[in-house]
């Protein structure tokens, strides 16, 4: 198989990204994985830490070992907004394939200073890095009940960037560019500040991501992918597909308590949410 180095440097040439599905349980895997099959596409599953708590690191591993052998697919795990050289580097112990650092909320010389110990320790087992420079932020759960805003100091500074990328060795960058994680009242992300991530193309060579997918317009991640986007996360969508089917199933079904019978209308809603982004991530039908 493929290394997912590969993957990157072959996205960033083509003009496509691939997609980062986050979980919390084997259904929502089973969602993901059944849109991946049908499209024969390369997925990266990602857990944050909360995820990979709740999964348990060594299961996840253990699912991604089961499904690559069953499927023949390039499917990647990702440790998803790492907060600690400690845990991630457990997540590289344990056998993820790509860890993200998400130091953006440290001092610019401290979170450079942890991501290249990151870095100097996943080149010993091959294993791919994410940093970040800008504040994505929020809590990834939550569902806006107002118009939200990022705010412009949030964004990522081109020269912090390129300080960032040249100190650290990173494979690649997460940027802050207007998306945020969670979705909005209009279940529609402020649109993109194309003006800055093609600043940041056109200063930084590396395959660039971008966190806070859901929602964000289909004009907007098409244009994205042009200005360097290699890798676009999609958590909340799935998350909102996946519970709100099954709460109305649960309703219609009050008296059903067999679980293999009533998740596989929220398993079909998420592939369909996956479906859509990765044929949107890569122009394809």
């Amino acid at each position: 198989m493929k290394t997912l180095k590969y993957y990157f440097a072959k996205a960033k040439k083509e003009k496509w990204a691939i997609g980062q599905f986050n979980f919390s349980d084997w259904s929502q895997v089973r969602g993901i994985l059944a849109a991946a099959q049908n499209l024969k596409s390369p997925v990266i599953l990602g857990t944050s830490e909360g995820e990979s708590k709740f999964v348990g690191l060594q299961e996840a591993v253990a699912m991604r070992n089961v499904l690559r052998k069953k499927t023949g697919l390039p499917i990647f795990l990702n440790l998803d907004h790492g907060k600690s050289f400690e845990y991630v580097k457990e997540a590289m112990d344990t056998g993820y394939d790509m860890v993200h650092f998400d130091g953006s909320k440290l001092p610019l010389e401290e979170n450079i200073k942890i991501s290249k110990k990151v870095v100097a320790y996943a080149k010993r087992k091959g294993i791919v890095v994410e940093g970040e420079v800008g504040r994505i932020g929020t809590d990834a759960s939550k569902l806006y009940t107002e118009k939200f805003q990022i705010k412009e100091e949030d964004l990522t500074q081109v020269k912090d960037a390129e300080l960032y990328v040249k100190k650290t060795g990173v494979d690649v960058l997460a940027v802050s560019v207007g998306t945020f994680h969670g979705m909005d009242v209009t279940g529609v992300s402020p649109n993109l500040r194309m003006d800055r991530l093609r600043e940041i193309k056109n200063k930084i060579e590396l395959p660039l991501v971008l966190h806070g997918g859901s929602g964000t317009p289909d004009q907007d991640i098409k244009e994205a992918i042009k200005l360097g986007i290699c890798k676009i996360n999609i958590n909340t969508e799935t998350r909102l597909a996946f519970s709100n089917t099954l709460r109305k199933k649960l309703e219609i079904d009050k008296d059903e308590i067999v679980p293999y019978k009533y998740l596989p209308e929220a398993i079909e809603a998420c592939r369909q949410v996956v479906e859509k982004y990765i044929k949107l991530f890569t122009n394809k039908g």
